[in-house]
């Protein structure tokens, strides 16, 4: 299971990097609204944090198998999909002036739920490991 951390983790590094030159480039031809781009702009930034955090889930997993460290990876994987997803799906709505902009709006603190949690996870499983030396 642990390996899928690594995959998933190097997937969204690398589609953080896609997403960051076309938010650095293509996304400008298109808008010049501020609060898109930022937004877009925030999405990657914390894809790119959470592949990272994915990874180094993968190593933690290698010294330390524990159901807690697997649902820290769960957690990181969960607020890409639903916070940057949530912020690409809003650029796409608000470019398209799309009403379904209420629709997706909502899911990004949901996601952001899940990397605060994630975050948490790992510092009890720190601790933890600690305790059990």
């Amino acid at each position: 299971m642990h390996r899928s951390f690594l995959l998933a983790g190097a997937i969204f590094g690398m589609l953080g990097v896609a997403l960051g030159a076309f938010g650095a480039h293509g996304l400008q031809r298109v808008t010049a609204d501020e609060s898109i781009i930022h937004g877009f702009q925030t999405g990657v930034q914390y894809q790119i944090y959470h592949a990272l955090a994915l990874i180094a889930v993968d190593f933690l997993y290698d010294k330390w198998p524990r159901k807690i460290v697997k649902w820290t990876g769960i957690c990181f994987l969960t607020g890409i999909i639903l916070f940057s997803g949530s912020l690409y799906l809003l650029t796409y709505f608000k470019l398209q002036e799309s009403n379904l902009v209420k629709i997706a709006g909502p899911i990004t603190p949901l996601g952001g739920v899940f990397f605060i949690a994630g975050w948490l996870l790992l510092a009890l499983s720190a601790l933890n490991s600690r305790s059990q030396r």
